[in-house]
């Protein structure tokens, strides 16, 4: 089980990136959440199986469509206790 600490830089905010994150995580099985920063980055937490979140994280470097990533940081993070993945503010 890995989770990991996602800050995302770029284009990602009214670009539909918070629910494309959100569908991509269910669709690897991830629990955790995404939010928008009010510097204009994309917060998220992920968690699940290493490949998956793994996978994730490349995907996130490409988003959705009209998106335009810069750069992700990510490191590690403490376990969640939850089952779901939530998009906040």
């Amino acid at each position: 089980m890995l989770t990991r600490h996602v800050l995302v830089t770029g284009m990602v905010q009214g670009v539909g990136y918070r629910a494309w994150t959100r569908q991509a995580a269910l669709q690897r099985n991830l629990v955790g959440w995404v939010r928008n920063l009010a510097d204009g980055r994309v917060e998220a937490v992920l968690q699940g199986e290493d490949e998956d979140v793994l996978d994730m994280l490349d995907a996130m470097r490409q988003g959705p469509a009209m998106a335009r990533v810069e750069a992700i940081q990510s490191r590690d993070e403490e376990a969640l206790a939850t089952n779901y993945f939530e998009v906040a503010g």
